[in-house]
């Protein structure tokens, strides 16, 4: 016997009541997606849904399940996102009461979303395990109902009609089904339809790299508490699954994959091309996990499902995730090179470069005999990156393959540079280039003079125009030659060398 024994899901699904708030979202074809991994790829877009997720279903469901007299007592629930915004409008649908206890660490926007239901929002502590904890509390001396995230029969069930419309619609092949995993309501109520009808369909739960307490709870055969989970992915960042959740994922559930920050910008991004979207971290987890597990099979035309599951972002994460997309989906390497510091090696290296696509380019003059760069390069595939090392050592110029390292694309990408006492007679200056290739290599060939370039930055911001700042030594007798250089250029420019920021870091 198990704590699911007695309960018939596919009944429940078939039987639930989300549609007074819910829509069926449709289920959209991946374009560009499917043509570069060679397979269908078929996205389900709760991000659609009034909330931007799928938990209203679960809430709605649960709360529509309650009697009058329950319901007029009111709802209680712990959240700091799109479960919270899930019951404050079903509270409001069904003309009850609703509290949501949140961390006191919740941004300010999900606050005002949960408020503009008419919800009550609690503030209490700094964990969601804190809100929970309090929320708990609150339930029993005020009389209220809790509502859980995931671990209810009513909410899995509600989850479940995804499942339902998800087969209604695609009555063709399917060859698997993927789903983010938080607490595990998702996908356990998903899992126990899909399997009802159509157990040939593999289901499979995707967790962020740090929070993979479904994976390791299935691995043991027993739920485990993580002692600190990863809060990018914050939607499906979860200590520990639930109950209910866990046995049906023990019976239902073919595999779990986990994928890093890095793969979910990634995903984020592609979603984004085909759908004009912006998913956040944990909706783009089941893209990622879908994209992992068709390169890791070798897959070709087969029909892949992944679900979209929220798009509850917040803004500033955006900058994050631009930065990150590229390397996560394996089309940006960043090396450190070292070549030597004389007139003309940094144009010599350029050449090497060839007609790659260059996304960054960071070098601060520091040593007499050898210049560190730090440099970003597009690339086709994986494989390019061992070939351009090769070929760049056979040249003589030690090359360091970056693209996994978590503090240089983090921190150091940013922390290229500093003072340079040594570096005589430099003038800055900040250019504007056309952002496409070659731009680089006619400045360079423009220049055709022994000056030295003591500073270098540049980062490809996907705009029209590149942005550069380039120092150069220039000795005072060849100013007039160097004004003539700048004007044939035909780059805008602005003269930065008393710049009072560059005099304070740089100079």
């Amino acid at each position: 016997m198990t704590i699911n024994s007695n309960i018939n899901y596919r009944e429940k699904i078939e039987h639930s009541h989300v549609y007074d708030v819910a829509k069926v979202t449709p289920l959209e074809l991946q374009t560009n997606l499917s043509k570069r991994i060679q397979n269908n790829v078929l996205l389900k877009r709760e991000d659609m849904q009034p909330v931007f997720s799928f938990k209203l279903r679960g809430a709605y469901n649960k709360m529509a399940s309650l009697s009058a007299e329950t319901l007029a007592k009111g709802v209680i629930a712990a959240s700091a996102g799109n479960h919270a915004q899930g019951v404050a409008l079903s509270a409001q649908r069904l003309n009850c009461r609703a509290v949501i206890v949140m961390p006191t660490t919740t941004p300010q926007i999900k606050i005002d979303a949960v408020k503009a239901r008419g919800a009550e929002v609690v503030l209490f502590g700094d964990s969601y395990s804190d809100a929970y904890t309090h929320a708990l509390a609150l339930e029993r001396t005020e009389g209220l109902t809790f509502v859980h995230p995931y671990d209810d029969p009513e909410v899995i069930a509600g989850q479940g009609t995804i499942a339902k419309e998800i087969l209604e619609e695609h009555s063709k092949p399917i060859h698997a089904i993927f789903c983010c995993v938080g607490g595990g309501g998702l996908i356990a109520g998903i899992a126990a339809y899909v399997k009802a009808l159509r157990p040939e369909i593999k289901i499979i739960g995707v967790e962020a790299k740090d929070a993979e307490a479904m994976a390791e709870s299935l691995k043991k055969g027993e739920r485990v508490m993580l002692e600190q989970v990863g809060l990018f992915a914050d939607g499906a960042a979860v200590k520990q699954v639930g109950e209910y959740t866990f046995d049906l994922c023990q019976q239902y559930v073919d595999e779990m994959i986990v994928v890093d920050n890095d793969a979910i910008c990634a995903a984020i991004k592609d979603v984004f091309e085909d759908t004009r979207s912006i998913l956040e971290p944990a909706g783009a987890l089941a893209v990622a996990g879908l994209k992992a597990y068709a390169k890791r099979e070798n897959l070709h035309d087969k029909t892949l499902v992944a679900i979209a599951s929220g798009a509850n972002m917040n803004f500033d994460r955006l900058r994050f995730i631009a930065e990150r997309a590229e390397v996560g989906e394996k089309r940006e390497a960043v090396f450190a090179v070292t070549i030597p510091e004389k007139p003309g090696a940094f144009k010599a290296f350029c050449h090497l470069l060839g007609n790659r696509n260059i996304t960054e380019f960071n070098y601060r003059y520091s040593d007499p005999k050898n210049a560190h760069i730090f440099v970003g390069v597009a690339i086709a595939d994986p494989a390019e990156s061992a070939k351009l090392v090769d070929a760049l050592q056979q040249q003589g110029l030690p090359t360091m393959d970056l693209t996994d390292n978590e503090v240089a694309k983090l921190h150091l990408r940013h922390l290229v540079g500093g003072h340079a006492p040594q570096a005589e007679h430099e003038m800055v200056f900040r250019f504007e280039f056309p952002e496409k290739p070659g731009a680089l290599m006619k400045f360079l060939d423009t220049m055709g003079h022994d000056w030295n370039i003591s500073l270098f930055h540049y980062r490809n911001h996907g705009a029209d125009f590149g942005r550069v700042l380039v120092g150069m030594q220039v000795p005072p007798e060849d100013t007039d030659e160097f004004k003539i250089f700048l004007n044939n250029l035909g780059y805008p420019y602005w003269d930065e060398t008393e710049n009072p920021a560059y005099q304070l870091f740089l100079g």
